[in-house]
């Protein structure tokens, strides 16, 4: 049996190498998918793992955070507190995003902290091997300007010298320029910090370490702390001391736990990350339809010698077990360099990932972090796993006919016939139930099923809208000659093979068309957005390591310089601080114009601009959309509740607005209201309305040569702010655009596969056809075509396919993942290109077997070679 077994298993592997062009098809269509797969899993792990990463180097083994209404606290909690004897550990921290143009310019995080308050929280001082060491503790704490960096970063860019026995030595060689909220600083590299314990070099390369007083000298926050770190005793502890710590805080001061706070940061980007997953598995979903077809095409090509092979004795589940070990052979070639690709790919990924993340949600400031052993197991097991379960079917084929059948080529396609309706009643019913998937109304995941049914169902209508456009065609062309009149003949007859190609095809075609409009639409959407809520002409804010989120604060003195110039009709002042809620983290705006002039639209509002104005006078407040959505807040008769100088405190919501700035959402207040209440006058943002006829490109020039004494900022006009915020969007979608061009990349293989397996099969006809003195040219026009009409039917069938996944992407997938309503925006463009890709594909799909057919001597043809 042992011997038997061994003889089928070598049977299969010289089949493999014997159709070299085949098995590298098929193993390089499931190596792209695995790569995508792989790719986005590297850079939604890597995301996840930064943000990981430097928390836990910012937070250490810190259990809660007191922190106040808006962002900082008064320092003298901290004095208080330790004068009280409170029974926790407590650490007072200034943190802030800076970047450096010393170090790469990349975001950073400068972290200020009492180094004899810090043994509890952090491992940055001490004895142990590896932390930074006594002589750098003492450059730390005298050397005015004085930072620590990590070895790793400080390597990358040339300090790794910067030790404090030759800190004297190389004074200017250490300093380095720190660009601080439109401020430029100097500090001096004191000393460096080698990873210890649970620290990691990838964590401490996006850290800046200064005394608790050099933070905040240099980031302007003279007796203001951004929180106060606190080690709670254990558990069974921990009621009676954190309730003895909150009565001595300040009214609008709280504690907060670090765990629960991170977890809600983290969740944001939760259906961020799995839009992309879900994108790169529809690549993976387009590379199953070549597998597909290729081992359905290998079955087919051998069901003569099957057929022989049960002839004398050889099981069906022999022949069964046969076919997945090829399946098997290939699907570990393809993982294998599947994963190799996709470790190429991902590093790409991070980049594009982290940026959008950075814009978005969260400032990550760690670039490059490992490969997770986690991600390339998933990805190989993926793609082994869907290589065998896609061969399941051709394998059972081959297992379960007859050996009489199995020697007569003429029942596949008659088989083949009644599967087409078997397919078309299985597509119909794929997406009633795909559609049943999507009314569910709530799980992000329970939409995303859907959506993969509803593709698939589509999919499955391919083989009968292939025969039946065909059969239109032939009639058609019945007097267009005889190779115009055997092309559509020829893709009917082989339709077991082709129906599967166009589908690949189809699907990867589709995936674009709805891509393409959903961001078309949503693009159209952000254009309509900016020109109602940018009323001002020229916009002012200081530059930022985010592209979405403005903050910093501009110095009173350009308020009040601004105030005094001629041309300037108006200020629209913009204050933008990190609140807090029950519900976690929520960013607050105030403004002196919340309504934008009457322009701002309303989801849902309590009446009137005018009514909306008076009530946000009186403390009332607007949500964004996104806000309302992710804290689940009723569109009409709702409250929020936010934390207050004075307490938590509940406020009427007056609205929701559209709103697209991103997905976090913000609540919007009246600036005096907010003033009053909150006791903050400091500003994050200025829109500039000029008076009649003054130019904003000769006014953003003035501001800018008049201000750059007193504060660095961004002094842009309206125009170029809208080209901005275009330019984050064009880049929010980079990867989405990217893994829509592998998706079409692996259908085009597919299709270059379908063809390769006719011209195989094929060519015994196609021998006849020369024979009976058909030229190698004719031959090429007829394989052309035979590609070209497939292309066309895929392109074609992609429209109505593409159509109903850019409804589902915009009015299903983007308002349950964002919370953004969009306005679909129906284009030709994106339709017709697709047709164009579609049958330019195909047609460049069937040169190579084209080429090789007409090439072929007529005696190799007749035997079959």
């Amino acid at each position: 049996m042992k011997r038997g077994t061994g003889a089928l298993a070598r049977l299969s592997f010289r089949y493999l190498v014997r159709q070299p062009w085949q098995s590298v098809l098929m193993v390089l269509g499931i190596t792209l998918g695995v790569a995508v797969v792989i790719a986005v899993d590297l850079a939604n792990e890597s995301a996840s793992r930064a943000f990981d990463l430097s928390t836990d180097a910012v937070a250490g083994r810190t259990t809660h955070q007191i922190k106040g209404p808006a962002g900082s606290i008064d320092d003298d909690i901290y004095t208080d507190l330790k004068l009280a004897g409170v029974a926790a550990e407590i650490a007072p921290v200034v943190t802030a995003y800076i970047a450096s143009p010393d170090l790469g310019g990349l975001p950073l995080q400068l972290l200020g902290i009492d180094p004899f308050a810090e043994g509890a929280f952090r491992s940055y001082f001490g004895s142990a091997s590896g932390q930074a060491s006594t002589s750098a503790l003492t450059a730390f704490l005298t050397q005015p300007g004085a930072v620590l960096i990590g070895a790793e970063l400080a390597e990358r860019y040339g300090f790794s010298d910067c030790t404090p026995e030759r800190l004297q030595f190389r004074m200017l060689d250490c300093s380095i320029q720190l660009e601080i909220e439109g401020r430029s600083e100097l500090a001096i590299v004191a000393g460096l910090i080698e990873p210890a314990g649970s620290l990691s070099a990838n964590a401490l390369s996006g850290i800046v370490l200064s005394d608790l007083a050099t933070a905040q000298e240099l980031t302007g926050r003279i007796g203001r702390l951004s929180y106060i770190d606190v080690i709670l005793p254990p558990q069974e502890n921990c009621a009676a001391c954190r309730s003895e710590l909150e009565a001595l805080l300040p009214a609008g001061v709280q504690l907060d736990d670090v765990a629960a706070r991170t977890d809600t940061i983290a969740e944001m980007t939760a259906a961020f990350r799995l839009n992309l997953t879900a994108l790169s598995l529809l690549a993976l979903v387009v590379g199953l339809f070549l597998i597909y077809n290729t081992m359905t095409f290998s079955v087919v090509k051998r069901r003569g010698m099957f057929g022989a092979l049960r002839c004398i004795g050889v099981t069906g589940r022999e022949i069964f077990l046969l076919v997945l070990v090829e399946a098997v052979l290939v699907g570990l070639a393809g993982a294998l360099l599947g994963t190799l690709a996709g470790i190429a790919l991902g590093r790409e990924a991070v980049r594009l990932v982290t940026r959008s993340i950075n814009d978005l949600y969260f400032v990550v400031t760690v670039q490059d972090v490992g490969i997770p052993a986690v991600s390339l197991v998933k990805g190989w097991v993926l793609g082994v796993a869907a290589t065998v379960g896609t061969a399941v079917f051709p394998a059972r084929e081959a297992a379960s006919v007859p050996a009489r059948a199995a020697l007569s080529r003429a029942d596949v396609e008659e088989s083949a016939g009644v599967a087409v309706r078997i397919a078309a009643l299985a597509g119909a019913a794929a997406i009633a139930a795909g559609g049943g998937l999507l009314a569910i109304p709530a799980g992000l995941g329970w939409s995303f099923a859907g959506t993969f049914t509803i593709v698939i169902g589509f999919a499955a209508l391919t083989p009968a809208v292939t025969k039946l456009l065909m059969g239109r065609v032939s009639r058609l062309l019945r007097r267009a000659g005889p190779l115009a009149r055997m092309a559509p003949r020829n893709v009917v007859s082989a339709l077991s093979r082709t129906s599967i190609a166009v589908a690949a095809l189809m699907v990867a075609v589709a995936v674009t068309i709805g891509i393409s409009l959903m961001v078309s639409s949503f693009r159209s959407t952000v254009v309509d957005w900016l020109d109602e809520t940018i009323r001002g002409d020229v916009y002012i804010s200081v530059p930022g390591v985010s592209g979405t989120q403005p903050e910093g604060v501009i110095d009173p003195e350009v308020v009040d310089w601004l105030s005094r110039q001629p041309e300037v009709e108006r200020l629209d002042l913009l204050r933008v601080v990190a609140g807090d809620s029950p519900d976690g983290p929520v960013r607050i705006g105030a403004t002196n114009n919340p309504l934008a002039d009457g322009r701002r639209r309303f989801a849902a509002s309590i009446g009137s601009p005018d009514r909306i104005r008076e009530a946000m006078a009186a403390g009332a407040v607007i949500v964004s959309e996104p806000l309302a959505r992710r804290l689940e807040i009723p569109f009409t008769d709702g409250e929020l509740r936010l934390q207050t100088p004075e307490g938590l405190k509940v406020f009427e919501v007056a609205g929701v607005y559209f709103d697209y700035g991103n997905p976090q959402g913000i609540v919007l207040m009246d600036l005096d209201f907010f003033r009053e209440t909150w006791g903050d006058d400091r500003v994050t943002a200025i829109s500039v309305i000029l008076g009649p006829g003054e130019d904003p490109g000769t006014a953003t020039a003035r501001f800018q040569e008049a201000l750059v004494p007193i504060q660095s900022l961004q002094i842009q006009p309206n125009r170029s702010l809208r080209e901005g915020a275009l330019v984050v969007f064009d880049r929010t979608f980079a990867i989405t655009t990217s893994l829509q061009g592998l998706a079409t990349l692996v259908a085009f293989i597919g299709v270059l596969s379908a063809l390769m397996s006719l011209q195989l099969e094929k060519s015994r006809e196609l021998g006849v056809l020369r024979a009976v003195g058909m030229t190698g040219r004719q031959l090429r026009r007829l394989v052309l075509m035979e590609t070209g009409l497939m292309g066309a039917v895929a392109g074609l069938l992609s429209i109505p396919t593409g159509i109903v996944l850019s409804l589902i992407l915009i009015y299903v997938i983007n308002r349950r993942a964002f919370g953004w309503t969009l306005h679909f925006q129906f284009s030709w463009e994106p339709l017709v290109q697709a047709l164009i890709i579609a049958v330019l594909a195909a047609v460049l799909a069937g040169i190579y077997p084209a080429v090789h057919i007409s090439r072929l001597a007529t005696a190799d043809a007749l035997r079959g070679e």
